[in-house]
């Protein structure tokens, strides 16, 4: 939560865009037995991977080895079973959110109720990664434009001041720390 030039309350998870690529490899070798490779786990995810239940499904053939056989093989893999796929990790995601929000100032998080919660990284642009969040916190969500790199260019423009910051990532992990 950053505020008035300052965090206020930081956490880090380790569930990002290979954890849901990982998720659809383990399924497809456990329920097809076919083995797929990061790249085609990417495309499934990008085409057809969601985290909120569609009002339409939508489907992709993805290719892969047959376990059995060490043949070619293609399977049907449908945006239902990439929602089921994905309901753990996300889940992780919104409860850390969750547990921020928890940690934030009753004023801040009365200000981000009015605001609304901006998603920033690939991984929020996963389809319904918004409604989600608002079902789960009832505070309105925002994908910022350009997501996937928007944080790489706000930390590009913040160097510009790194002279008159008062704080940094060393900091911010030691106060972690100190706290624990």
């Amino acid at each position: 939560v950053v505020t008035m030039n300052d965090v206020a309350i930081s956490s880090s998870l380790k569930v990002a865009g290979e954890t849901f690529d990982s998720a659809i490899i383990r399924y497809l070798r456990r329920r097809h037995n076919v083995i797929i490779g990061p790249n085609a786990a990417e495309e499934a995810k990008i085409t057809i991977g969601c985290v909120y239940e569609r009002g339409q499904e939508v489907s992709m053939r993805t290719k892969g080895r047959d376990l059995k056989t060490g043949l070619p093989k293609e399977v049907e893999l449908s945006s239902t079973e990439i929602y089921e796929i994905f309901k753990r990790p996300a889940r992780q995601i919104v409860d850390e959110v969750t547990s921020v929000l928890e940690q934030t100032s009753p004023e801040l998080v009365a200000d981000i109720s009015v605001n609304g919660i901006v998603l920033t990284g690939g991984g929020c642009q996963l389809w319904g990664f918004d409604k989600l969040l608002t079902d789960w916190t009832g505070i309105p969500c925002t994908l910022a434009d350009d997501a996937d790199s928007c944080v790489g260019l706000g930390c590009g423009k913040s160097l510009q001041w790194i002279g008159r910051m008062q704080e940094g990532t060393i900091n911010l992990a030691r106060r972690k720390l100190m706290k624990e």
